[in-house]
């Protein structure tokens, strides 16, 4: 990446995790564009994170105009509305990068996705003119919305196309958190049914604060 910030399109930026992305990014020194299907909603998330760090940079937008202005997206859509979302966004997004933080697993009672990857499912539906990057799908919403606290879960970051990855865990350590190359986007489908076990130990626990934790690996590479 060069030393001029993309903009980042937070697509589905109006619900639980997107927001703090979005926030993150923003703090960071990022230009943030929120999308939503709606672009009033967009807007006053957008008022509502400009509020909270003091500034007026981010701005909101529906989602097609968000992708269509931005450099990299960053899909945070629920589960049932992935499909549907990135079917209206295969023009905006030619050329350029797409994050898919879908993780399919329902809160009341988590199992384990079925192939294909959220993200191969997306590549499929966008093609070859767009790099898909499966990121962000393990990270706690809530934990994002701390600027003052370190995450303490590490991302892992899958895609079939390494260069795509690099830009996409700088993304992730200008955020506070660390990040990891895991392979292709077949691997994503493994990243994914992580947020299974996640849930299952927060259920089990009583706590909101299960993470992973990479170790034995040193810094943040797409080494091979």
């Amino acid at each position: 990446m060069t030393d001029t910030k993309p903009t980042i399109a937070v697509l589905g930026g109006t619900g639980k995790e997107g927001p703090g992305l979005a926030l993150r990014w923003a703090a960071a020194g990022y230009k943030i564009i929120i999308g939503s299907r709606q672009a009033e909603k967009a807007e006053a998330t957008a008022a509502e994170l400009n509020a909270k760090l003091g500034i007026n940079t981010i701005i909101g937008l529906d989602n097609e105009t968000a992708a269509r202005s931005a450099d990299i997206s960053v899909l945070t859509v629920v589960a049932t509305a992935h499909q549907p979302a990135l079917e209206g966004l295969v023009e905006a997004l030619q050329g350029k990068i797409l994050v898919d933080a879908t993780a399919r697993v329902d809160f009341r009672d988590p199992k384990p996705p079925v192939a294909p990857a959220a993200a191969q499912t997306a590549q499929e539906i966008l093609g070859r003119g767009v790099k898909v990057v499966a990121a962000f799908q393990n990270v706690p919403a809530h934990a994002l919305k701390k600027l003052g606290e370190p995450i303490a879960s590490d991302v892992l970051i899958c895609s079939d196309d390494v260069d795509a990855a690099q830009q996409v865990i700088q993304l992730a350590q200008d955020g506070g958190m660390q990040a990891y190359y895991a392979g292709g986007l077949v691997n994503a489908l493994v990243v994914e049914g992580l947020t299974s076990l996640l849930i299952s130990l927060n259920k089990h626990y009583g706590v909101k604060t299960a993470s992973i934790g990479i170790t034995g690996v040193g810094e943040s590479v797409t080494g091979d």
